[in-house]
């Protein structure tokens, strides 16, 4: 019931209008979401990459014509350009919404969204970095995957996200677990129903177990993106236990979110990255991160009472 109102007020323009509008919200805001330019972002990730790694995400997704796609590709364009002059390439890519790229349009969604990212990608090459392809609601899962297998051929760095509260990943994983594969792993953040996504935490739980076990058992490069300080810990036994040597795998954490851990595993030796989300359409994204634990809605609604 929390997830759906959460989501709801996500997508609600009213809600939208409220937050934006209200100061105080601003710098809890600005413990999720890096600001809303290139440079606010980069500021973000120069900071970061001092001991971990980077992938930033400009915010935005569901564009609604041809020319919101082509603005999201410019977007990310300068966002590479940018990476490259700053000499971060070494430590920081983009992760991309096929979404923002065109996918849901109703004429040659696929298609647009194909020859967006097909830009994307040969831009991040030229600069000497990657992309990570995100996953969204379920609907969109097979084509996400049929676009990265596409953009693969010429790409092979090329990344996707897997969501361990859908049924079908473990076989997904399985499937994805091959020679320089890069696959995100993460629980998942939308609402789905029961037929296609485990709904108890401890049915979700096991399955990003069993997956995370054949990713680190296969021979690609594993993301492990959880900020769980039990499924962390599972992590890194696998990791152990697996032989695997530090730099062929990594955790991921969202900004903001368990800051005490990410620095832990850094200081460990272990590959850490963290999603950087930046731009003027943050309010999604936000709401989502608030409605993830009751102590970011404790947090929200302390700030909005003044306190």
């Amino acid at each position: 019931m929390l997830r759906a109102t959460i989501i709801a007020a996500s997508r609600s323009p009213r809600c939208r209008s409220l937050v934006e509008g209200f100061p105080p919200v601003r710098p809890i805001v600005d413990r999720f979401v890096a600001g809303t330019t290139v440079s606010d972002a980069l500021r973000v990730t120069t900071r970061l990459a001092d001991d971990r790694y980077v992938t930033l995400d400009h915010l935005g997704e569901n564009t609604g014509s041809r020319e919101q796609a082509t603005e999201t590709v410019l977007a990310y364009e300068t966002a590479i350009r940018a990476i490259a002059d700053e000499g971060l390439a070494a430590r920081a890519e983009v992760s991309v919404k096929l979404s923002s790229l065109g996918l849901t349009l109703p004429v040659d969604g696929p298609k647009v969204a194909l020859d967006n990212t097909r830009r994307i990608c040969a831009a991040a090459e030229a600069a000497g970095t990657t992309v990570t392809v995100d996953m969204e609601d379920h609907t969109s899962t097979d084509r996400t995957l049929s676009i990265v297998n596409q953009l693969r051929v010429d790409h092979p760095w090329t990344g996707t996200v897997l969501q361990a509260y859908l049924r079908r990943t473990e076989a997904d994983c399985a499937a994805l677990a091959g020679p320089r594969s890069r696959v995100r792993l993460c629980k998942g953040a939308y609402a789905e129903p029961a037929d296609v996504a485990y709904q108890r935490k401890s049915d979700v739980d096991a399955s990003y177990v069993r997956c995370l076990k054949l990713l680190i058992d296969g021979e690609g490069y594993p993301m492990i993106a959880t900020h769980d300080p039990r499924l962390i810990a599972i992590a890194e036994t696998l990791v152990a236990r697996s032989g695997r040597p530090h730099g062929s795998y990594e955790f991921q954490f969202l900004y903001g979110i368990r800051v005490s851990d990410q620095r832990r595993l850094a200081a460990e030796g272990h590959r850490v990255r963290v999603y950087v989300p930046y731009g003027s359409e943050w309010y999604p994204y936000f709401v989502r991160r608030i409605g993830e634990r009751p102590a970011n809605l404790a947090f929200f609604a302390r700030a909005l009472a003044g306190g």
